[in-house]
């Protein structure tokens, strides 16, 4: 018996990943890019049960492993990097509410997780601390929020969005609130921007928005969501490889392409197992060091990809309707995207040293996974 005939077949949502992919988010990738994306891509997702993957099955939802949902996305930003953003965002409220006692969590788990209702996510102003630009007043049995989320993605697509705002004793207070127009929030214009401004990103003014106490998800210590957060946001994201392995697909299939794209490609697989097994490991705040130098790595082969595409593209790469444009400014978007000072800290290190890197982040404990004061920082999305 072949080794082949051993292997498992691909999980049903892996399936369905790909065949989305191949049949309406490739063909369409370049005029999604210029156009934005379209409802009917996100319906399609919803359909394909994409939306409910990790959610809770006595909800509707998937339960799927950390692997599948990884392969899943990889699949995903490979095809149509927008479109992949857009949804991600929805993972995280449903994950919150599924391990929340909120009265909010039975109202809206089960439409989240048969994706009858898409969520977005604002909060990650929150790692900007000290400086607080959401801020969380207790008014009325609820509770006010003041300031300015400088990104939020999906406005127009989403149904709900998690806010989330801080108080003036440094608690961290998420709430659930409908993603529109309403007295105390204001959307800006839809954000121009070099890539993926398809994926319809907006800046929100709130100007003494008030939600009521149910739809409270969480409340929780600065200090504690840091921990939680700091070493989530070191992992690499899933996205990072589907993007590289899209480009290197397009370098294999150009002259001369196939020999460095074979050589790309067995790094872009060393660096891919050694992060998600770190992403696996028993103790999330461990090893943030190795995190971090991870992808780091994984950023440099993913610069390396999506150049070779440009590069095997030749002067057809300069047209905005290029594949290889889109993906290298994808990959430019990926640069950035989550980026806490330590990331920021640890590429810029590795890109002076002109070697990968492969050390360790300054302040960060390898042995005890110790986090520095304050560590918690501003990022892109």
């Amino acid at each position: 018996m072949s080794s082949a005939s051993l292997a498992s077949p691909p999980h049903p949502l892996v399936t369905r990943a790909r065949r989305l992919a191949h049949d309406l988010l490739v063909p369409h990738a370049e005029r999604v890019d210029q156009e934005g994306v379209p409802a009917s891509h996100i319906e399609a997702v919803r359909r394909s049960g994409l939306l409910g993957l990790g959610a809770p099955e006595e909800y509707g939802g998937a339960d799927a492993p950390a692997a599948v949902a990884r392969e899943v996305a990889e699949i995903l930003a490979g095809a149509c990097c927008s479109t992949w953003f857009v949804q991600t965002q929805h993972h995280t409220p449903v994950k919150l509410l599924a391990t929340s006692d909120s009265p909010v969590r039975e109202m809206l788990l089960g439409p989240l997780a048969t994706g009858e209702s898409l969520a977005g996510i604002a909060f990650a102003h929150v790692r900007a601390f000290p400086r607080v630009p959401v801020r969380a007043v207790p008014e009325r049995g609820g509770w006010r929020f003041e300031g300015t989320v400088p990104w939020y993605t999906g406005w127009g697509l989403n149904d709900v969005m998690l806010l989330a705002g801080v108080t003036d004793s440094a608690e961290v207070v998420f709430v659930v609130a409908e993603a529109r127009e309403q007295p105390g929030m204001r959307p800006s214009a839809p954000m121009r921007l070099a890539a993926l401004t398809a994926a319809r990103t907006v800046s929100l003014e709130l100007d003494g928005l008030w939600v009521p106490q149910d739809a409270v998800v969480l409340r929780t210590s600065q200090e504690q969501f840091a921990q939680v957060d700091l070493p989530r946001a070191a992992n690499t994201s899933p996205a990072v490889f589907g993007v590289a392995s899209a480009a290197l697909d397009l370098v294999a299939d150009a002259p001369d392409g196939r020999e460095p794209a074979r050589s790309l490609r067995a790094r872009l697989d060393e660096v891919r197992r050694e992060a998600y097994a770190l992403a696996d490991h028993p103790v999330p705040h461990e090893c943030v060091p190795e995190r971090l130098a991870l992808k780091a790595r994984a950023y440099d082969v993913l610069r390396a990809a999506t150049t070779a595409a440009i590069v095997a593209g030749g002067g057809r790469s300069m047209a905005l309707d290029s594949r290889a444009q889109r993906l290298a400014r994808e990959g430019m978007f990926l640069l950035v995207q989550g980026q806490t000072a330590e990331a920021r800290r640890t590429h810029l290190g590795a890109l002076a040293s002109g070697q990968p890197s492969r050390g360790s982040a300054d302040g960060l404990s390898v042995r005890d996974g110790t986090l520095p004061q304050n560590s918690a920082s501003i990022t892109l999305m």
